[in-house]
């Protein structure tokens, strides 16, 4: 071990290539150079330093016919490298039966991005946390004798080393990483692990030397890293998550400063407000992070996508994994976030040959402002900050003035001229809208028997455990037991009927006496137990009591994944017999995994036909339990579809076959829900939207899951809501807005000049444009002068040029695109002199 410090210490002076150490027979250490390699300053390809831009796809939250046009976007949008986990309960569902076709075929996706001419930084873990199932473990992997996982424990490391393994060696074999002329540059091993290694001390500490040892063993040629883990060994890169990461250093002075998750919002969970984060904010981290000397950031998420199926985790985490990402959940650019990031991409890789050779230096400009500044023989480049998130701020900089918007920064890729500020969008903004596309579903029924005493799998004495019971291969698991009342009970004189209670470890339960839904109870993400505690109508005889448990996702973070559980684990009990209170915990308890519909497959073509459907006026109207079938033919057009389920109440969706994913319209949203500032630190709580609404109303359906005609649509309705009200939508662009202010920094300026092709500044413009297909039909606002609003919603403030609306009509009616130069004469002359402008516009596409 002294030699290898050694040798490690000599490496700090200089460059450090990415040496893979590999034990062999002899124990002697061999070490080969790959053409991916590192110092302090960035990740080196083939010799280069580069700044790389990233963002996050994962490939099983989208359909295949999708992955082209989203990684065609992140291109466009700046991005050079894609990053994704490597899902293993996806890959082998059971154990030693691998999985990797359809939405897992990791190859395929891997391929499309080295096709677009993007890197990859697979992340294996193979824990990936990601709101995904049980975190991406495979439940099987739960009852492995002896288990414990996540920590120094052999049944564990055994299983682990052997999938992470398979995805290396596939990864060789089909010659995918950088130092065989792929595209994967990096890789991950385990995930945001230094939390619970410092819950466990000892265990944990020596699991993290392990998997870093295992992980370089396995000879990638590429190097690996560990992201929120302060103390991964060399010669692992430690790397932040988070919103912000500048203040972030890696733990040895010769790795590069890398952030591998810039959260772009936050995810949604049944019952929670839809959070969003400004592009403003966004753009601010980010050049936070690289004017400290950054020079690799992902973005978590850039296309955040679908948890269709059962794939979600939390529990409670919403089908939709849109995550307020550039590339909302359908595909489409999220404007102006979108084309905000991409304009910041451009202006840093203006830096880049700066940022790669020096380092920077600080200086003060004020009590909240101060430069950075660049400064090599490659060029110069500096970026000037205002961190107060109230006021602006005029700052001198090498004798010229500039002004920075609060919360702010500007870049000068010359150390002179601004292309780009953190808070003024060039980007276009878009409202989107869901829009009806095909008539009423004609609907069947069909109604879920209530498990019995009689009818169910086993029996045993008291109350299981919901997931060993299920090994999690349906969300349900009917409880039921045999209630026998006396006819000389008071209740049955009085009317005052028993109350009965029941403590569940989650997620949700319907509760039925003889039959008959008496009442419902769910918690929440942040506290999944729940207690159902009321009133049930008994008679006299036996009673039969049913329990429907519900699981919502299991947990996807924490210690101890092999003790979490869920169910009813009691205690359950009636009070007011004339007894007082009775304990039903440990009397005769009967099982049921599953639906009698899941058992039947009534979701697929061939299940469905196989139970007789009732319809028209004899079909099943707000009843709990029910299944519901339609069939449709696909709607004509390109826009990306969805369900609006906001008539129902809980269930799971299927379309031909296929589990678009769990719905809950009906478990409304909680928050703070108000006015958003993007200026100061944002947390998931601050922009939130939906309150008092569905968490989520529409659900995605890939357009490739359609065929012309004769598509099954297969409902599972919990509770009882309203199929009438479900109907299919595409989502569009509705109209789009643009913000610019007068002398507004643009890149095209800065091109224009530095080219020679202009010798004085140029004025910027609003571009607007709709969809492919689409026109802009109207112009709905426009006002150069100090308008107030945000897009959809503006008004004329104090100052407002009369002719503003005239350029527009002129320009942009009937046209897909157009653009118009921000200056006072095209406006019909300058209407407050003194004052700072801006032209805020609204074009409606149709």
């Amino acid at each position: 071990m002294a030699s290898r410090v050694g040798m490690w210490e000599e490496m700090r002076a200089k460059t450090v290539s990415f040496w893979l150490v590999v034990l062999v027979l002899s124990s002697l250490f061999c070490w080969v150079a790959a053409s991916v390699s590192y110092d302090k300053k960035a990740i080196i390809v083939n010799g280069q330093r580069r700044i790389l831009i990233s963002g996050s796809i994962h490939y099983p939250r989208s359909s295949p016919e999708m992955w082209p046009d989203l990684i065609q976007k992140a291109k466009e949008g700046g991005l050079d490298v894609i990053e994704t986990y490597v899902f293993w309960n996806g890959h082998e569902p059971s154990q030693g039966k691998y999985y990797f076709e359809g939405r897992y075929d990791l190859v395929r996706f891997l391929k499309l991005v080295k096709q677009a001419g993007l890197y990859v930084n697979l992340r294996i873990g193979p824990y990936v946390c990601a709101e995904w199932n049980f975190g991406g473990f495979p439940v099987w992997l739960k009852y492995v004798p002896g288990i414990n996982f996540r920590t120094d424990n052999e049944p564990f490391k055994w299983h682990m080393q052997r999938f992470t393994k398979k995805i290396v060696d596939m990864m060789k074999s089909e010659r995918l990483f950088e130092s065989q002329g792929g595209p994967i540059i990096l890789s991950q091993i385990e995930n945001e692990y230094g939390p619970i290694e410092y819950e466990l001390g000892a265990p944990g500490r020596a699991y993290t030397e392990w998997a870093a040892k295992m992980a370089v063993g396995l000879g990638t040629g590429v190097p690996w890293i560990m992201c929120k883990q302060d103390d991964a060994p060399d010669p692992i890169i430690n790397t932040c998550n988070g919103f912000y990461c500048d203040y972030f250093s890696p733990n040895k002075a010769y790795k590069p400063k890398m952030w591998t998750e810039a959260w772009t919002g936050w995810f949604t969970e049944f019952g929670g407000a839809v959070p969003h984060r400004p592009a403003e904010d966004l753009a601010f981290s980010v050049a936070r992070f690289i004017q400290k000397g950054g020079s690799f950031i992902n973005y978590y998420m850039y296309h955040g996508g679908t948890n269709f199926g059962r794939t979600a985790g939390g529990p409670f985490i919403a089908t939709s994994y849109d995550y307020d990402a550039p590339l909302d959940e359908f595909g489409l650019l999220r404007q102006p976030k979108w084309g905000h990031l991409k304009d910041l991409h451009r202006a840093i890789k203006l830096c880049e040959p700066a940022l790669v050779s020096a380092d920077p230096t600080v200086t003060r400009l004020g009590n909240y402002e101060e430069a950075h500044v660049f400064q090599s023989k490659s060029g110069c480049a500096a970026f000037l900050a205002n961190y107060n998130p109230s006021s602006y701020a005029k700052v001198s900089f090498r004798n010229m003035h500039y002004n920075l918007p609060p919360w702010s920064i500007s870049i000068l890729p010359d150390c002179k001229n601004t292309v780009y500020n953190t808070a003024r969008l060039g980007a276009q903004s878009a409202t989107m809208k869901m829009t009806p596309v095909s008539g009423r579903f004609s609907w069947q029924s069909y109604n879920e028997e209530t498990s019995s005493y009689e009818d169910s799998s086993f029996t045993t004495v008291g109350l299981l455990e919901q997931i060993n019971t299920t090994r999690d291969v349906s969300d349900y698991l009917w409880y039921s037991t045999a209630v026998k009342i006396g006819s000389n009970e008071g209740f049955l004189r009085s009317g005052k009927y028993p109350i009965l209670t029941v403590l569940s470890a989650g997620h949700a339960l319907h509760v039925f006496i003889n039959g008959q839904l008496s009442g419902t109870a769910y918690g929440s993400l942040e506290n999944p137990k729940l207690t159902f505690s009321q009133g049930v109508k008994l008679r006299a005889g036996v009673n039969t009591i049913s329990l429907l448990s519900i699981a919502v996702g299991l947990p996807n973070v924490g210690p101890h994944f092999e003790t979490w559980n869920a169910g009813v684990l009691g205690p359950v009990s009636l009070n007011g017999l004339n007894e007082g209170r009775r304990d039903l915990s440990w009397q005769k308890w009967s099982y049921k995994v599953g639906l009698k519909g899941e058992a039947l497959s009534l979701h697929s073509l061939s299940g469905s036909s196989s139970v007789e459907w009732v319809e028209g006026s004899l079909r099943a109207r707000g009843q709990p339990l029910t299944w519901y079938k339609a069939i449709f033919n696909a709607p004509g057009g390109k826009a990306p579809l969805a369900l609006d389920m906001g008539s129902m109440g809980k269930g799971q969706i299927w379309i031909n076959g296929q589990n678009v994913g769990r719905y809950w319209p009906a478990y409304k949203a909680t928050g703070n829900c108000g006015a958003c500032n993007y200026a100061g630190t944002y947390r998931e709580t601050k922009c939130l939207s939906n309150c008092g609404e569905a968490s989520q109303r529409w659900y995605h359906v890939p357009s490739s899951w359609l065929n012309p005609s004769g598509n099954l649509l297969v409902v599972f309705e919990e509770w009882g809501g309203n199929p009438a009200g479900i109907s299919l939508v595409e989502r569009e662009i509705e109209s789009v807005c643009a913000d610019i202010y007068e002398w507004q920094p643009t890149l095209m300026n800065y091109e224009m000049q530095a080219s020679g092709k202009v010798n004085k500044p140029l004025r910027p413009k609003a571009h607007l444009w709709c969809a492919p297909g689409q026109k802009i039909r109207s112009i709905k606002f426009a006002s150069f002068g100090t308008p107030v609003g945000a897009c959809g919603n503006y008004h004329e403030g104090s100052c407002h040029a009369h002719k503003s609306y005239d350029a527009f009509e002129r320009s942009c009616i009937g046209m897909n695109s157009c653009s118009v130069t921000v200056a006072p004469e095209i406006f019909g002359g300058d209407p407050c002199p003194s004052v700072m402008k801006k032209l805020s516009v609204e074009a409606i596409c149709s």
